[in-house]
């Protein structure tokens, strides 16, 4: 069976619409990827009727929320996936004690299914300021390290998409400022820690080893161009997949959102 290798790339643009407005189209059809995966589309149903997007060559997977122009996931894809689940999977209540997020009403999960693994899509919860949600997002990090596990049952898992929160004090350009802010507490390191410990590698620190490299930057005090970041955007894979990443990168060159691209090429 022929080798093939595939160019995966995970983007949060801050909103579909104007990521289009800020080149995003050209990007798509420059870079060439496979299958890309977009966080915090805000964009609805509704609203998506309203509009013509260009992704010529495409097949398009939406998982909005329902609160229009907030969070959302959503997959482009060049190859037809088997399967297409949105949320974890299970019409219950998701989160115990949690019932706002029954049923993924924010958008947050959308996973495809191919013949040789299955790619999760995720837009990981913010902690907030004051760390106003920082118990629902350990909450939901346990529910989707569960949900990982049982998709492994199957066959393995490609999981990327912004999961804001730091690991590493390399991770982020101001470390020592940042211990206990939203992306950088103990409990929220403590899931990354956790998502590891039970056999998902990050694909960026496997090939990349300690280069320092950001993907997201604050839209304040020129963040950007003082690279003055955070890498929060990943791709992690099953154990039994790691032989399979080529290359893992950002792509900081990128701009029309406050994030970069990032990216593997796998061979399956």
């Amino acid at each position: 069976m022929a080798v093939k290798t595939l160019k995966i790339i995970s983007w949060n643009v801050n909103g579909i619409r104007a990521g289009v407005k800020n080149g995003f189209v050209k990007w798509l059809k420059e870079e060439k990827p496979d299958i890309v995966c977009l966080q915090e589309i805000k964009i609805n149903d509704s609203a998506r009727a309203k509009v013509e997007f260009d992704f010529a060559g495409y097949k398009e997977y939406w998982h909005p929320a329902e609160k229009a122009g907030y969070s959302g996931t959503a997959v482009l894809s060049k190859v037809e996936p088997i399967s297409v689940s949105l949320g974890f999977g299970d019409k219950a209540k998701i989160l115990r004690g949690l019932s706002s997020y029954s049923e993924d009403k924010e958008g947050r999960v959308l996973t495809l299914e191919f013949e040789k693994f299955y790619l999760v899509n995720t837009y990981f919860p913010n902690a907030r300021h004051e760390l106003t949600r920082l118990g629902f997002k350990e909450e939901f990090n346990e529910t989707w390290l569960n949900y990982i596990k049982k998709l492994e049952k199957t066959k393995p898992v490609v999981a990327c998409g912004d999961f804001n929160v730091a690991h590493h004090e390399i991770d982020l350009a101001r470390p020592k400022e940042n211990i206990g802010n939203p992306g950088f507490t103990v409990e929220e390191r403590a899931g990354m820690d956790k998502f590891i410990k039970h056999g998902l590698i990050d694909t960026f620190r496997l090939l990349n080893g300690d280069k320092v490299q950001y993907s997201w930057w604050s839209y304040r005090m020129m963040a950007r161009a003082r690279n003055i970041g955070w890498r929060i955007d990943y791709f992690m894979v099953s154990e039994s997949l790691k032989k399979n990443i080529k290359e893992a990168f950002v792509d900081d060159t990128v701009l029309g959102s406050d994030h970069a691209p990032v990216g593997i090429k796998i061979e399956l």
